[in-house]
């Protein structure tokens, strides 16, 4: 018996679980299928409408009594460094960058691990091993890079980060970086180095994942000028004096089927 793909998307929730950023919150993610000839447009259009991409998936934050995850991105044009971020890209000018087709290396492995240890010892991608590790990067259906940025002098590996290029812009999958290094603030860096290749490239934002309010964590993306959020179903400009307490307790979301029916798809792939 022969199997062939659906025409259109279908989309799945994920079991509730622990949620990684709000201390006593329960997650839940809607999700599809990243496959076939019309991968990346399907994924150029859920990106703008708050998926993220992981391997050969897009999924997006689903809880039934939160909706604190929001996808942001930067608005290329409205972005200026600050005096902080301007010395952040002093700091490493000694880095060089070096894009390669999406192909693991020990060498990424290793600073993987070295970070992962340092950084989130606890979390969910602590027990990954090199096989898995290999399929986060490989395992890609759509046009992306691994962006390393390299010491010039000792060519040691400092920095790592999976990047896919979309229609509209540049989306930071997972970036990983030397533990060691604090005042350099490579994660802060790579970000400021992707603004750096859109712009060169023409392309209006830089993807940042998901931005969480009340989360520590995910603070230092507030740091930069030009952000937007996927917020209410369209994208919203951040100017500082935001209200997020209805996100954090919003007395439920909609329901999954009118979240479902409310996704706008490519005319190629309904």
């Amino acid at each position: 018996m022969r199997h062939t793909l659906p025409l259109a998307p279908q989309f799945y929730v994920t079991a509730p679980q622990p949620c990684p950023y709000l201390e006593g919150r329960i997650e839940r993610k809607l999700f599809t299928a990243l496959q076939g000839p019309q991968a990346e447009k399907l994924n150029d259009s859920l990106s703008k409408q708050g998926f993220r991409r992981s391997q050969n998936v897009l999924y997006r934050p689903s809880c039934s009594d939160c909706a604190a995850c929001l996808s942001a991105r930067i608005d290329v044009a409205r972005f200026a460094p600050s005096k902080s971020q301007k010395r952040t890209a002093k700091r490493n000018a000694h880095l060089v960058r070096r894009a390669t087709s999406p192909w693991a290396t020990e060498e990424q492995y290793g600073l993987f691990r070295r970070y992962l240890d340092h950084r989130h010892a606890d979390g969910g991608m602590a027990d990954m091993d090199i096989f898995e590790f290999a399929a986060m990067i490989e395992e890609t259906p759509i046009r992306s890079r691994v962006i390393e940025y390299v010491d010039r002098e000792s060519d040691h590996l400092t920095a790592v980060c999976l990047t896919d290029v979309l229609d509209d812009g540049l989306s930071m999958v997972y970036s990983f970086y030397e533990p060691d290094l604090p005042r350099q603030s490579l994660g802060g860096y790579m970000i400021l180095d992707h603004i750096e290749i859109a712009r060169d490239a023409g392309l209006p934002y830089v993807y940042l994942g998901y931005w969480v309010p009340g989360s520590a964590k995910m603070g230092y993306k507030r740091n930069f000028t030009g952000l937007e959020v996927f917020r209410g179903g369209e994208w919203t400009r951040l100017h500082g004096d935001e209200d997020f307490s209805d996100d954090l307790n919003p007395g439920g979301t909609n329901p999954i089927a009118e979240q479902v029916a409310n996704i706008s798809l490519p005319d190629t792939v309904r």
